[in-house]
Formats: structure tokens, sequence, C-alpha cells
């Protein structure tokens, strides 16, 4: 699929791996629209780097609405990443008994799973409208998931639940969108490194520890790497209803 002068939106753009992806995207001729809710951080990026900023939270309708419509200033949307996520870790049951909030579950899932797929089902709608290309192609859509989705860790119930409906969502979410011509897939990223880790010796002595667990190689992927995934993912247009592991082979331990 030729993505230049078309615009891209990654959520989640301003920082880590949406960054990554949205400078991947950027080099193959796409002009990213990164969508955040911090709007200081992404309007500094946005400057730095020759992007466009909205900011948005991706499970509000309205805001995610204005976030296409900016899209659809830039250029014709064709790309679609959703990056965008929060994790935080907590057991369902403390050890003083405590039973997990209600609403710290329902926070994952709101930003995560419905978040993810409200962007997906108003941007896919938008790309419906588009003139098609080579073989109808109309656009994709590339949805971040995480190894939690499969090998979720002591805490991360909430957290592993929403990521495993992103996964869930794949196959059928490329089904519902093959007659407008979006094609659908995620991408799951493993250990990656990212500023969520801190800077300093500390911080790189529990990377490199962290490192020891992946297969090969051993260390933590680059944000580079996943990008350049995900840049395949949005380019080959026999890549759908796909859920692609980045991960070096890493399978998590329980804690």
């Amino acid at each position: 699929m030729k993505i230049d002068s078309t615009s891209a939106i990654v959520t989640g753009g301003a920082s880590g791996l949406g960054l990554a992806v949205a400078r991947v995207l950027a080099a193959a001729g796409a002009r990213p629209v990164i969508v955040d809710m911090n709007a200081d951080l992404g309007e500094s990026v946005a400057r730095e780097n020759g992007f466009t900023f909205a900011r948005a939270d991706v499970s509000s309708e309205s805001d995610v609405a204005e976030a296409i419509a900016t899209a659809q200033e830039v250029g014709p949307l064709r790309v679609i990443v959703n990056a965008a996520g929060i994790s935080r870790s907590t057991r369902t049951v403390a050890r003083d008994l405590t039973p997990l909030p209600l609403d710290e579950f329902e926070a994952h899932v709101r930003v995560n799973l419905i978040g993810t797929f409200n962007v997906c089902r108003l941007g896919a709608a938008a790309m419906g409208g588009l003139d098609a290309m080579a073989d109808g192609s109309r656009g994709a859509i590339v949805n971040f998931a995480s190894i939690a989705a499969f090998e979720g860790q002591v805490g991360q119930v909430s957290y592993s639940a929403s990521k495993g409906g992103v996964v869930g969502m794949t196959l059928p979410l490329a089904r519902d969108l093959s007659v407008l011509g979006v094609r659908v897939n995620t991408v799951v990223p493993g250990l990656i490194d990212t500023p969520i880790y801190g800077e300093g010796p500390e911080a790189e002595e529990f990377k490199a520890k962290l490192g020891r667990d992946v297969l090969f190689p051993k260390r933590l992927g680059k944000p580079e790497e996943l990008a350049s995934v995900v840049r395949e993912l949005v380019l080959n247009d026999y890549m759908n209803g796909e859920v692609v592991r980045v991960d070096g082979g890493v399978r998590l331990p329980w804690k």
C-alpha cells in the first residue's frame, strides 16, 4: 500500500513506541498525526518532528472524531496505529484481602480495549469514503496488544484482559472491514526498551536482568525494531487479520 502524502493517525504517539512508529511512517512518506492526552508533550514533539498533534481521549467518540477530522485536513487518512494504552499492576485480591477496585479494571478496558475499538470504528468509516487504490485497498490499521495478553503475570489481570481483547477482535475486525478494503493487524510487543524503565545505573541493571529471559538476542528490544514491523504490516497488502509477536522469543514467567 502506498502511503506517500497520506495522513497516519498514531495514538499514544507523543512518546515511546508510538513516537518510534510515527517517525518510521514519516520516513516512508506519510504525514503523522499524533494523538495523545499530554498536550504539552504532544505539541512539542509535533513541532520537533514536523508532525501534526491532536489531543484526544481515545475512549471519547467526540475527541476521536475531531482527531480524525484533523487528520483529514492533513491528507487522506489511510493509516491508523493504535499505540495508546495504560498499564498498572494490582493483584485481584491484596494481601490484606482487599479486592481489586472495579474502576481499576474498568479503566484498563476503557482505554486499552474500548479506546482501540473506538478509533478503529470511526477511522475505518472515514477510510471507507476514500477512493480505492490497488486491489481495492483503502487503508490499514495496526493495533497494539502485549505479550501480557498471552502470559499475564501476577498483578496484570486488568491489563492482560484488556490486551487479550485486542488480540481477540483482530480477525473479526479484519473480516468486518474487508468489504471496505481496510486491513487490520495486531502487533504484540515484548520487552521493549522505552523511557518507562527510567534512566541511570539502576535502570540499566534492571533492563539487563529482564533481558536474560529473552531467548535471543538477550536484551530488550529496540523501539525501531518494533516500528519496522508495524511499517511492514501497513505497507504489505497481503498482511491481514494477523497477530504478530515481536519479542525475541521471550515467554514471561508468572512473576
